[in-house]
């Protein structure tokens, strides 16, 4: 088939580029004019590149004529000194973009890449597609408003949209990890909280598979996946996993949540406004806070979707890049 990748320059976007690639499909990417160098590798392994932004109608208009799927994977992620503006300008307006594009052009079918965050704290783990939805940021707020953009949109003009929700994204390539890789390399990553909260992870391989059922399976049509992946621990079990694979010994101490979150707090409020990146987030504090655990059930039975790497050999596989790169 003819697809269209959006955010192929990023973590995500890129591998799935490279997995529809060896697919043998005929890959087209939209590409930023300021990411246009990150994009070579691609165009030398047969990408074709449109250069355009989301934000630019007549761009993905462009992009997108002819192609028989679209995977929306761009989107704009927790930048200091972003208001909730250039959000809405990204995640929501550029998502319309998409789908007014890819109607437009004859496109059959948008996967649109949405979030697992959009579910907030898991109270009743696991949680599956049809559990509350409870965004905890500006980042997942407006991704869930683009949820509902796709589905409206696929449901009034007849466009055939897949909605997926991705959990804790990892794997070679991957730089939001790495700061709790090399805090435990280096005995400095702080154990906030109990440590019982639980998280999960989904290896990159899996995730770029579950993505192309998403745009492949027939019955996927105007559905909604989470996308995880096959196992989930407790973040004191995840820092062991990780610790082990490092050979040092997990941290020992436990501080409170609640002064450290409130101190984010007030570094938003100071550092925010005057375009300066905060020292610490209130979100990373989340980390330590919120529970994560998703059931894939649906996607195993209706896209069947089938994760294979374990989170040993993730952990494993991903802290080989780490050293490869000298990052650890």
């Amino acid at each position: 088939m003819k697809v269209l990748v959006t955010g192929a320059t990023g973590f995500t976007g890129g591998h799935l580029a490279w997995h529809l690639l060896a697919e043998g499909h005929d890959v087209a990417i939209l590409v930023r004019p300021a990411s246009v160098e990150r994009s070579h590798a691609l165009r030398k392994a047969g990408a074709a590149v449109r250069v355009g932004d989301l934000v630019d109608p007549d761009a993905v208009t462009s992009a997108a004529a002819g192609c028989d799927v679209v995977y929306h994977i761009a989107a704009t992620y927790r930048e200091a000194g972003q208001g909730e503006a250039a959000y809405t300008r990204v995640n929501v307006d550029g998502t319309r973009h998409v789908l007014e594009a890819a109607r437009a052009g004859g496109v059959r079918r948008v996967v649109h890449c949405s979030t697992g965050g959009v579910h907030g704290h898991i109270e009743h783990p696991p949680a599956n597609e049809d559990a509350p939805l409870a965004p905890g940021d500006v980042y997942q707020r407006t991704k869930l408003e683009a949820e509902q953009v796709a589905s409206t949109f696929g449901a009034t003009h007849g466009l055939d949209v897949v909605i997926a929700r991705p959990i804790g994204i990892y794997g070679p390539g991957d730089l939001r990890f790495l700061k709790m890789f090399r805090g435990l390399a280096r005995g400095r990553f702080p154990m906030l909280g109990s440590g019982d909260v639980f998280y999960h992870l989904t290896y990159i391989a899996d995730l770029v598979r579950g993505f192309q059922l998403c745009g492949e399976v027939a019955a996927a049509a105007g559905r909604t996946y989470i996308l995880a992946g096959p196992e989930y621990t407790t973040l004191s079990e995840l820092v062991a996993l990780i610790a082990a694979e490092l050979r040092v010994e997990p941290p020992r101490m436990k501080f409170p949540v609640w002064p450290v979150w409130l101190a984010g707090a007030a570094c938003e409020a100071v550092c925010i406004p005057l375009g300066i990146e905060p020292p610490l987030f209130r979100r990373r504090v989340d980390f330590y806070r919120k529970s994560r655990a998703f059931d894939t059930t649906r996607a195993r039975r209706e896209l069947g979707y089938n994760p294979t790497v374990s989170l040993k050999a993730g952990i494993q596989q991903t802290a080989a890049w780490y050293r490869e790169q000298r990052l650890l």
